[in-house]
């Protein structure tokens, strides 16, 4: 392995799954304006997630269409005429 590729100001942080409220404390070296206190009344820094294990479909289960930026529509818009001529 190569020496010294590795950061090592790992600290403390909460990641929250913003879907579904879940919270969950970590290590880690992400960087971030916003902090909130935990559960043992520490402040920790706070990386908002739009995904994590509990929300994924592939861990839950349960498909959940997860289309924050329109992005379905986006492709079905610039598909359109070939869709359309496809079907003819």
């Amino acid at each position: 392995m190569k020496k010294d590729i590795h950061p090592k100001d790992y600290r403390l942080v909460v990641f929250k799954d913003m879907s579904n409220d879940y919270s969950f404390l970590s290590r880690s070296t992400a960087r971030s304006k916003e902090t909130i206190v935990w559960e043992d009344g520490n402040e920790y820094p706070l990386i908002k997630l739009e995904i994590s294990h509990t929300s994924h479909p592939f861990y839950t289960g349960k498909m959940k269409l997860v289309d924050t930026a329109g992005r379905v529509d986006k492709f079905k818009n610039r598909y359109k005429k070939h869709l359309e001529a496809r079907e003819k």
